[in-house]
């Protein structure tokens, strides 16, 4: 099953994730941040504070299928936190493809990702970018269009999707049958 949380830089996201997990449940958070610098250091160590104790911490910045995958049955939920650093870090490491190769690559790992969460719960967290100012250079551009077809790709696959506004979350999507653990 797959839950995606979409909103704003600061919207509330990764807390909301959080708190959509029962505490008593065997939770895991995948964490794609990688600590660059003091700021990015200061915001990892937070983000640790406000988790539960018993909660896993799995940290991969590029392979994401891959771990959840391997990881998926041995917990009820996985919390991946966040698809907009991950794109970020694939972009980064493939940074030699062409737009067309780095888009196929980035939606067959998204594919590979879909595929691994039949094993498990996972909810995704992810920015919104397309709705702010239009980027400068083209480099970023292309990133806020890659990162629109992500989220558009990983919300048409979720069973759940919330748009976070300000700190409230909006529920824009829901199948049934479609619960929460």
């Amino acid at each position: 099953m797959l839950t995606f949380v979409l909103g704003g830089a600061r919207s509330g996201k990764s807390r909301f994730a959080q708190s959509l997990c029962d505490p008593a449940r065997r939770v895991a958070y995948l964490a794609t941040a990688t600590a660059e610098d003091e700021e990015v250091r200061a915001r990892i160590a937070r983000h640790r504070l406000d988790r539960p104790s018993a909660w896993t911490t799995l940290e991969e910045p590029v392979g994401i299928a891959k771990v959840v995958d391997q990881h998926a049955p041995f917990f009820n939920v996985l919390i991946l936190d966040c698809l907009t650093l991950w794109l970020s870090n694939w972009c980064r490491e493939y940074r030699s493809h062409s737009p067309e190769q780095l888009e196929l690559s980035v939606l067959e790992e998204i594919e590979r990702l879909s595929a691994a969460t039949r094993k498990s719960h996972l909810i995704a967290v992810s920015d919104e970018v397309g709705c702010g100012i239009v980027p400068e250079s083209a480099l970023g551009r292309r990133f806020r269009d890659l990162q629109g077809i992500v989220n558009q790709r990983v919300a048409g696959k979720a069973q759940t999707v919330y748009q976070m506004v300000a700190g409230i979350p909006v529920l824009i999507k829901q199948r049934n049958g479609a619960s929460f653990s």
